[in-house]
């Protein structure tokens, strides 16, 4: 599907605003709520929205403690990794990344407890995994919720 200049602009606006009606859309684009509409559906048909949601504040929600990890695997037991800890409750994001077999995990939990758990429980004990090394998030400066074109 080829994206022209309205659709972008479509896709502009519900980056800052998911629930933004398809009439405030059009009056921004001067454009009819149908079109609007018609055109978002067929966005969402052809995968270029892959889905609506909502962005939670996980600090408001108990989850204060942030951490990434990257995860070496053995390369025949990588996508078994990767599909495990991307199950897992407290996984907010798993990305394979560049380098010899390497994971990229972000984990939401409640406290240090939690983390240690996780990390004892679900990263140490999980068969595939060569090696972890983990980075506390201290303070979040900028966080992407949805692509700006």
């Amino acid at each position: 599907m080829k994206i022209d200049d309205t659709d972008r602009k479509i896709l502009d606006c519900l980056a800052e605003d998911g629930r933004m009606s398809y009439v405030d859309i059009g009056k921004r684009l001067n454009l009819s709520r149908v079109s609007i509409r018609e055109r978002v559906q067929q966005l969402v048909k052809n995968g270029v929205i892959e889905k609506f949601g909502v962005v939670i504040n996980s600090e408001l929600v108990g989850k204060t403690v942030s951490a990434f990890f990257e995860v070496e695997c053995e390369p025949s037991a990588l996508l078994s990794v990767a599909r495990n800890l991307s199950k897992n409750q407290s996984v907010a994001s798993c990305y394979q990344m560049t380098g010899p077999s390497m994971l990229h995990v972000h984990v939401l939990v409640e406290d240090f407890h939690q983390l240690e758990n996780f990390t004892n429980k679900e990263l140490y004990s999980m068969k595939g995994i060569t090696s972890v090394n983990s980075h506390i998030l201290l303070r979040r400066f900028k966080s992407r919720s949805g692509l700006k074109l």
